[in-house]
């Protein structure tokens, strides 16, 4: 149906004072989403890794950019919540879908932050790719933890070492005890593993335990992704769940090179045995990530 027939057709349903423009946006709501963790952070949601974002009065502070629309939408939105300026953009790591709307913060945005590996990675990975002219690379980085106080809030950003990637960022809203995950968290989805970038199944499993004993057991979790009908926020025992998902893929993988199972039958899995919460495609992802690390003889850092 035209949308000229919609209007004229639905509008004696409605109440005289709607515009033709409210009963659209009421029938068709917008792409993306908003969910507000406390009175000035919140998480946005549209195509890519979770967005978390934090307002303050010294400055807007965003975790990661998901691509350039969805970028330009989160900007509107925030531009509407308050006139502060963007102080900080952090990237959890460099694939596209989290540093890919880099570029709609330029010349809005003060500085960009993102750990040593992860600004190695987005710039290799951009060269290769000729997309050069399309990102915004982070202008500060660190090696181990970063700190600093913006407004009343503190954020502190960890590396625990390579897990989904050799670059991934753990952002800690300290007053709020909110801790962005990035790609270390893939709600009952399975996960990528980034091995051209330094991936580490196991070591993705100490990670996990070094988030759980380091940060407040009352921590709010905001994940990179999950599967459909899961939420991108959760809690310790959502990070027990994903380690105990990575330690099963770990010993699966062992259990059937052991046994001299092939590679391309050990593909065919469909269930990693122990782990049966996570369903769903894109299980041959960290099927053959584990395989290839151990058939390497590579061990966790």
């Amino acid at each position: 149906m035209k949308r000229r027939e919609f209007i004229r057709n639905s509008s004696f349903l409605m109440p005289a004072a709607w515009s033709p423009d409210a009963l659209i946006k009421s029938f068709f709501a917008d792409p993306w989403n908003i969910k507000m963790l406390t009175r000035d952070t919140g998480i946005f949601t549209e195509r890519g890794g979770t967005i978390l974002f934090h307002i303050s009065k010294q400055g807007m502070v965003v975790v990661d950019s998901q691509f350039p629309d969805q970028a330009g939408h989160l900007i509107s939105e925030l531009k509407k919540r308050g006139d502060e300026p963007f102080e900080l953009l952090i990237n959890t790591h460099h694939h596209g879908d989290h540093s890919g709307g880099n570029i709609a913060f330029k010349d809005l945005v003060r500085r960009v932050l993102a750990h040593k590996n992860s600004k190695a990675n987005q710039m290799k990975v951009a060269k290769e790719r000729n997309l050069e002219a399309g990102q915004l690379y982070p202008s500060q980085t660190f090696e181990n933890v970063w700190s600093e106080k913006i407004g009343r809030e503190r954020i502190t950003l960890h590396y625990f070492g390579p897990g989904h990637t050799d670059g991934d960022s753990l952002i800690h809203l300290e007053k709020s005890k909110i801790v962005h995950m990035g790609d270390l968290m893939f709600n009952r989805r399975h996960p990528n593993v980034d091995r051209s970038a330094g991936a580490s199944v196991q070591n993705w499993v100490r990670v996990l335990d070094r988030a759980i004993r380091t940060f407040h057991p009352k921590t709010t979790y905001v994940f990179g992704h999950a599967a459909e009908a899961y939420p991108v926020t959760g809690t310790r025992q959502d990070l027990e769940a994903f380690k105990s998902y990575l330690q099963a893929l770990l010993d699966f993988t062992a259990d059937a090179r052991a046994k001299g199972m092939t590679k391309e039958d050990f593909l065919k899995t469909t269930e990693i045995p122990g782990a049966g919460e996570w369903k769903g495609d894109g299980i041959a992802r960290p099927l053959g990530a584990a395989w290839d690390e151990l058939a390497s003889g590579s061990q966790a850092p």
